[in-house]
């Protein structure tokens, strides 16, 4: 199975073709990232019966594709000694030139007040304090010689980054790598912000950040509405969709969109369904399972297949009970699986579209 160059396949069959390792716990994977801006939310949830979709308000839109700094700039203490996610231990005496190696990682170092210091970004990494800067990742593929010829201080990787000649070849330049584990869930905020703060040596403001970040999680998570009038949490299928690579999978329990379903008051269908890994083949069998009410899909996976029109041309999909409804939830693919510092966004933006009756996370 082929996957186009700008974004991996999900989970954890992404993990195991691209490094040739054992598969990193954490169900994200090489999702924690995804293609294109951060948080333009689109949607056509909750279409009505003559089943013409409606576009859900872009709840948590900022006004501009931006992350928001702490308001106090972070002088590094270096060096220190960090133990990465694979084992190595690493001393960073210099935080003047970073390269994060994924969108999420860029969007935590910015976050965090130190993106003067960044001299790259991944291809996803697009909000607009980082466009400019030059691409050196694609997909969790990373171009050695790109970064080394950007001089850096200390590099900043995931488990999912590959190949792994390529990340040997930074380190036998000599050049500190820090790897962090992939997050897969709403509790793996504070840890990956956490270790990037401890890599750079700026651990008090990871904790103001990590904080900040639950705090604002937090308060959306209450916006999502109870069940009223007897009626039960919508069933939600999480959809990862590649058309130009006929690339259609119905997400499970390791997608790493469960906690994000569960948050915003819905079930994650696949699971409940009983997928126990990240993903399945989309058939007619596996979604009459799962019976979703509603479909969770990133907007250019949707766009690759024709919009909600040639989605529901997919097999099984308008058989469905979401299929009959159109009803679709749109998160641009950059921040849903992100879990970082604009989390709360993406949550809103999912109560939003999820439940549009309420006017809930607006």
């Amino acid at each position: 199975m082929r996957f186009s160059q700008d974004f991996a396949p999900p989970g954890r069959a992404g993990r195991q073709r691209r490094t040739g390792r054992a598969p990193a716990r954490g169900p994200l994977g090489a999702l924690a990232a995804g293609l294109a801006l951060a948080l333009a939310l689109t949607g056509c949830a909750g279409g009505g019966a003559d089943g013409a979709d409606s576009t859900a308000p872009a709840a948590g839109k900022t006004a501009a594709d931006r992350v928001e700094p702490l308001a106090t700039t972070p002088e590094p203490k270096l060096p220190v000694t960090v133990r990465s996610a694979d084992g190595t231990a690493t001393t960073v005496t210099s935080a003047d030139r970073i390269v994060p190696l994924s969108g999420g990682l860029n969007e935590i170092v910015f976050t965090l007040g130190l993106g003067r210091n960044v001299v790259a970004r991944d291809i996803t990494a697009t909000f607009e304090q980082a466009k400019e800067l030059p691409v050196v990742t694609r997909a969790h593929d990373v171009s050695a010689e790109s970064v080394l010829s950007l001089r850096p201080t200390v590099v900043l990787a995931e488990t999912t980054t590959g190949p792994a000649e390529a990340v040997s070849q930074i380190r036998e330049a000599g050049i500190p790598l820090v790897v962090v584990r992939p997050a897969g869930q709403l509790s793996d905020v504070g840890r990956r912000i956490g270790a990037v703060a401890a890599a750079l040596g700026v651990p008090d403001a990871g904790t103001e950040l990590d904080a900040r970040t639950r705090s604002r999680v937090d308060a959306v998570r209450t916006s999502a509405p109870a069940p009223a009038d007897g009626r039960k949490k919508p069933r939600v299928a999480f959809l990862y969709l590649r058309g130009s690579a006929s690339v259609h999978l119905l997400g499970g329990r390791e997608s790493g969109a469960s906690s994000l379903i569960e948050a915003a008051g819905g079930i994650d269908a696949g699971k409940a369904s009983g997928l126990t890994k990240d993903f399945t083949p989309i058939t007619s069998e596996a979604l009459a399972k799962a019976a979703p009410d509603a479909f969770l899909v990133m907007s250019k996976g949707l766009e690759s297949v024709g919009g909600a029109d040639g989605l529901l041309k997919l097999p099984g999909i308008a058989e469905t009970p979401a299929g009959l409804d159109r009803r679709i939830v749109s998160i641009d693919d950059g921040v849903l699986l992100n879990y970082g510092p604009r989390t709360d966004q993406v949550l809103a933006g999912l109560i939003a579209q999820l439940h549009p009756e309420s006017g809930a996370a607006r």
